[in-house]
């Protein structure tokens, strides 16, 4: 009987771990890689806005801890970090994102004007912006 609950139990166990949906799917990480990947792409394309470095660099960092925290691997964290088709993915959601608030390619004032927006709302792209 021991036997049967310690392998029920292990499998249970099991199944949950196994259960974790892609880092693709977890909005905390993804959503936050894409805010900072949309924040970036405000400061390097307006001159008037730039990063708050430190606070994005920290951001980045406790992203890592929030997924292992999560019970993510740093195999698995690495794996995501360093996908060719994740990356792809989300610099499409960013231009996206930029395309849906009005921002034109090559056109600087509408990444500033979207830049002051979000530093305005105090959001999470807001928060890795300042004016300069």
């Amino acid at each position: 009987m021991r036997a049967m609950i310690l392998a029920f139990t292990l499998a249970l166990v099991a199944s949950t771990v196994s259960a974790k949906p892609p880092l693709r799917e977890v909005p905390e990480i993804d959503g936050t890689i894409l805010a900072v990947g949309i924040a970036d792409e405000i400061r390097k394309n307006c001159p008037d806005i730039s990063a708050r470095l430190i606070r994005a660099v920290s951001v980045l960092n406790g992203l890592k801890g929030t997924a292992r925290k999560l019970g993510y691997s740093d195999a698995e964290i690495d794996a995501y970090r360093k996908s060719d088709v994740e990356k792809a993915r989300l610099k499409a959601e960013r231009d996206q994102y930029l395309r849906d608030a009005g921002v034109r390619a090559g056109a600087q004032d509408t990444y500033c004007a979207l830049g002051r927006v979000e530093i305005e709302k105090g959001g999470q792209i807001g928060a890795l912006l300042r004016m300069n």
